[in-house]
């Protein structure tokens, strides 16, 4: 029941719908250089690749671990373990990705690696689908959160994710989140220490979605909210029709900026668009 889909599943005898098992299964640890600069940093964002989604989406770049089969599993200790080795390494932040089927033993987790030393921003990288009752649970955990937010129109998140609440769910996701941490707050290097980032990928033939997603933002939060438009959609395996099989071109990218300008938005990143290349996301074919 973490989760919007509550499927009720036994994880200690069935996966769930997201696919997780009992124990939180890890693609993949490793210092990540492609999330937004003050993420990424000079040095890397400490990431964890969580194996298995909630959402399922048709043009996931992470596709290949989306189903929860790829990585090992990790109890709290091993997850402990492996956010001090990050920041041994000299990560600025550990960055948890798709974290959501497993907020119990992250939130276990992370309450050991503090007591054990964890002292860097710890990232929570979100598909914005998320309980407000789970979220809870990390309240004070979790220093800066970086959800999507897809989607405003059911029929799209329905045809893309099969989530016609998407919208409802995640608005109020979002609200609780920005309830825990507020705004964006970067130290004297750029690096972000707390807040909130709402990410947005457009998708081609999409824009209109797009606007209104943001006219919910103006509606929702303040308009020093920092928002990351971004470009980088790559059609994947799934996502050979119409209208997702192609990339967002310039025009339908500098119509979303531009509104969003208009609304009086004025945090707003932006991306180049030659990021929408699978070079950009990691093997999980290799060792973690």
């Amino acid at each position: 029941m973490l989760c919007p889909r509550k499927c009720g599943a036994d994880r200690e005898s069935q996966r769930g719908l997201c696919g997780a098992e009992s124990l939180p299964r890890v693609a993949k640890a490793m210092l990540h250089q492609w999330e937004e600069p003050f993420i990424s940093g000079t040095r890397g964002s400490g990431t964890v690749f969580f194996s298995g989604c909630n959402l399922g989406c048709v043009y996931c770049q992470n596709h290949t671990i989306r189903d929860g089969g790829i990585g090992e599993l990790y109890d709290a200790n091993v997850l402990t373990s492996i956010y001090l080795s990050l920041q041994h390494d000299g990560a600025h932040n550990i960055n948890l990705v798709t974290a959501a089927p497993y907020v119990p033993q992250v939130a276990e987790s992370l309450r050991r690696a503090r007591a054990q030393g964890l002292t860097i921003p710890v990232v929570y990288n979100s598909s914005g689908y998320e309980c407000v009752d789970a979220l809870k649970q990390l309240d004070e955990l979790i220093d800066v959160y970086l959800p999507d937010w897809k989607y405003v129109s059911p029929l799209l998140s329905e045809k893309f994710s099969n989530a016609p609440d998407y919208a409802i769910i995640t608005s109020a996701a979002i609200s609780e989140m920005h309830r825990q941490v507020g705004e964006l707050v970067l130290d004297e290097e750029g690096l972000a220490q707390r807040g909130m980032v709402i990410r947005h990928l457009i998708l081609p033939g999409c824009a209109d979605d797009s606007r209104k997603i943001l006219d919910a933002i103006v509606k929702l939060l303040p308009l020093s909210t920092h928002v990351s438009l971004m470009s980088q959609y790559t059609p994947q395996v799934y996502t050979t029709e119409f209208p997702l099989n192609r990339r967002i071109t310039e025009r339908e990218y500098d119509r979303v900026i531009s509104y969003a300008l208009s609304l009086g938005l004025y945090n707003i990143l932006i991306q180049n668009r030659n990021s929408a290349q699978s070079s950009y996301t990691p093997d999980f074919t290799d060792q973690i």
